[in-house]
């Protein structure tokens, strides 16, 4: 007899561990007051769950640390250069692979040559350091994305997905002056949410009916294709790196942080097939980055992408990578705490504007939620809000499309019990959601403030 068992299992053992500092509510306190209530500017190590970001966090295997091994330093030409790119082009067929340290770089390059003033670069939804390079270049930044993916409670399989009709609508509005079109894979500001394949699809062929290149930012691929394989009819009998590959032939480029789905703690590349683009982007690489076989990369990390490569469209490590964010998401909904849904692929996505409405957008709650978390669990969340969105080019404040708090969780990093006790911090601090108090920014840069602003509680 064949039985069926709802237990999440991890697909592998821990080899190695690395110890927690607990910490009483009174050090956390004062750990907050003192980084200015920005999470960002807290130590790590007074952090007992470190939930800010999926990026460059997750555990490495054991055999990308023997990889490592292999790393070959070599200023120009090294072998291991040679097994990324064919590691990258196994998935991502594309002409040109050009190495950066990590995905803000290939942005900044790509934009450096193909952004500018009067230009527009459209986005189901720019995130924030995507944004922030197409708006230094001098160029606008559109958000897109389906009505669905701007409202937190709403189901749909695919939230993540672009607005076609809105796209084909600017690109005759703005005929010469939409230098690309991207796709973030899965949608990060939008709550971690999926874009169809037929939404590729469709975008792919507006882009090239109107002669405009397609790109996609695609640092979280794997789980986009597991969540179109799982979802969308006809998918189901596909191997991921089938679905990686045909996602990859509809784009002309893609820009990736390697520190995502790759498994990497530091790594990305641009990678295209127009040969003038990608000819200007290399002397920009020389110019910033390193000689174009190494990108600003070590050769182990080249060799430990190469191998995160395989490992991260294997069908049981994916399975549990969407089940386990699911039971987090899932236990929160049933507890009554609002969240975005369906639940995403990398983070759970707690609605703070839901939650707190008793504080209005532009006293932060997502900030006054995230503040919380800390001080009652020492967990350490990332504002998707007003703070990271709200301040417009133009040097306006606007509230943002939804005031949320990620909590991104790190791959094959922590154990069920660390997420049980998440769901215990988050349950009680929503039990206690009308004594919390919004803030005020004090200091802040002018570009990408939610990283080093400074805060002081409201009264």
């Amino acid at each position: 007899m064949e039985y069926s068992f709802s237990t999440i299992i991890e697909p592998f053992r821990i080899h190695s561990v690395e110890p927690l500092r607990m910490t009483t509510a009174l050090e956390r306190r004062q750990a907050v007051q003192e980084s200015g209530f920005n999470l960002f500017n807290l130590h790590a190590q007074d952090v007992l769950i470190d939930l800010l970001t999926d990026s460059g966090t997750g555990a490495m295997s054991r055999d990308q640390w023997a990889a490592i091994q292999h790393g070959d330093e070599s200023y120009a030409g090294s072998p291991s250069w040679f097994r990324f790119e064919a590691a990258v082009k196994e998935l991502f067929p594309f002409k040109h692979v050009i190495p950066t340290h990590q995905g803000r770089a290939a942005e900044k390059i790509l934009f450096s040559v193909l952004g500018g003033v009067g230009r527009v670069v459209p986005n189901n939804t720019h995130f924030d350091t995507t944004r922030a390079n197409v708006e230094a270049s001098g160029a606008q930044a559109v958000d897109l994305v389906i009505a669905e993916g701007r409202e937190a409670s709403t189901w749909h399989p695919f939230k993540g997905n672009m607005d076609v009709i809105e796209l084909e609508k600017l690109l005759a509005a703005r005929r010469g002056e939409v230098p690309v079109v991207f796709l973030t894979i899965t949608n990060n500001s939008g709550g971690g949410q999926p874009v169809s394949l037929e939404n590729i699809r469709a975008v792919s062929e507006i882009c090239h009916r109107y002669d405009v290149p397609f790109f996609l930012d695609s640092c979280r691929f794997a789980e986009n294709a597991w969540f179109i394989h799982e979802r969308e009819p006809g998918q189901g009998d596909r191997e991921i790196a089938d679905i990686v590959r045909e996602i990859a032939s509809l784009a002309d480029g893609m820009t990736m942080s390697a520190k995502k789905d790759p498994f990497g703690n530091i790594g990305g590349w641009l990678a295209l097939n127009d040969d003038d683009l990608a000819e200007s982007c290399r002397t920009v690489l020389i110019l910033t980055e390193g000689f174009p076989t190494y990108g600003g990369l070590a050769g182990r990390d080249l060799e430990a992408i190469a191998q995160g490569l395989k490992e991260a469209v294997q069908p049981d490590y994916l399975r549990y990578r969407i089940r386990s964010t699911a039971y987090l998401g899932d236990a929160l909904d049933s507890a009554g705490v609002p969240v975005v849904k369906p639940i995403g692929g990398h983070a759970v996505y707690l609605d703070a504007g839901a939650l707190l409405e008793h504080i209005p957008a532009l006293e932060y709650p997502g900030q006054a939620l995230a503040v919380a978390l800390y001080t009652s669990g020492g967990i350490r969340s990332c504002e998707i809000g007003s703070v990271m969105f709200g301040r417009q080019p133009d040097g306006t404040e606007k509230p943002a499309a939804m005031e949320l708090v990620r909590l991104a969780i790190p791959r094959r990093t922590y154990t069920q019990s660390h997420i049980d006790y998440v769901i215990e911090v988050v349950k009680a601090v929503a039990l206690n959601a009308s004594s919390l108090r919004g803030y005020r920014m004090i200091r802040e840069p002018r570009s990408l403030r939610h990283f080093t602003a400074e805060f002081e509680p409201l009264e």
